[in-house]
């Protein structure tokens, strides 16, 4: 019965602070896959000496393109290990800007609410933003 209600108090402390974090973990998650696809974007670069083009999109890392600038040492295994381009933790796809207005490209999360320039859990998580 002791064990019970230590359970039952360990619960009702610890389970309000895990819920109200959900947001915050999908913005880190989003920062996550952010940094990845940046990184495969590099990778993309140092074969074929220019990232994918907007038109072209973030599909470049897992197909090769067939539309100009045709990439000549494009990996025949792509350059995302999933082989497929994630969703933000939302459902929505990256967008995609290269090249970019903030750097050579942009990757952009437009958060929970979808829309540009969110603050608090509706806050953008942008590539030039992470380091």
């Amino acid at each position: 019965m002791v064990v019970v209600v230590i359970l039952g108090v360990l619960a009702g402390l610890i389970v309000p602070k895990l819920m109200g974090r959900t947001d915050e973990a999908k913005q880190v998650k989003a920062r996550a896959d952010i940094a990845a696809i940046s990184t495969s974007l590099k990778l993309y670069r140092l074969d074929n000496g220019f990232y994918p083009t907007t038109e072209q999109g973030l599909n470049a890392l897992i197909e090769k393109p067939d539309v100009e600038p045709i990439p000549v040492k494009w990996s025949k295994d792509g350059y995302l290990s999933k082989k497929k381009i994630p969703r933000d933790p939302w459902g929505r796809e990256y967008f995609y800007l290269c090249p970019g207005v903030n750097n050579e490209f942009d990757i952009i999360s437009y958060g929970s609410d979808g829309i540009p320039d969110g603050k608090g859990k509706n806050m953008d998580i942008n590539s030039w933003d992470i380091e």
